[in-house]
């Protein structure tokens, strides 16, 4: 893609040396994109232990649609999840973050756009 149509982030990260994973970018944010999943994280962070099927009852949702939840988490890196029989012992992956923490980092310095007035 010429430097011309690049987005303005991917301009200033380039000026900076950086580049970012597009896709990766994205599937992170993706997976954020639903409140439900946002309710996920939350309730990780709100536990300093892994929890396993205490999730469904604190959000509110079917197994089935918790456990989808639960997979597109984990398929983006966002959290965990290890066996601890009889169950799937959770827990978030705070490392997983920092592509996408760069970038909004990034926005949010930028400096806002001169409007015609």
């Amino acid at each position: 893609m010429p430097a011309a149509s690049a987005p303005r982030a991917s301009r200033a990260a380039a000026r900076r040396g950086k580049t970012f994973d597009h896709e990766g970018i994205a599937a992170l944010a993706k997976a954020l994109a639903h409140p439900a999943r946002v309710k996920v994280v939350e309730t990780l962070l709100r536990r300093r232990s892994c929890i396993g099927c205490d999730i469904v009852e604190e959000i509110g949702l079917a197994a089935s649609t918790t456990s989808e939840h639960l997979r597109i988490l984990k398929e983006a890196g966002l959290i965990v999840g290890e066996i601890a029989r009889p169950r799937v012992c959770y827990s978030l992956n705070p490392e997983a973050v920092a592509p996408l923490r760069a970038f909004l980092q990034l926005v949010e310095a930028a400096p806002a756009p001169a409007l015609p007035e």
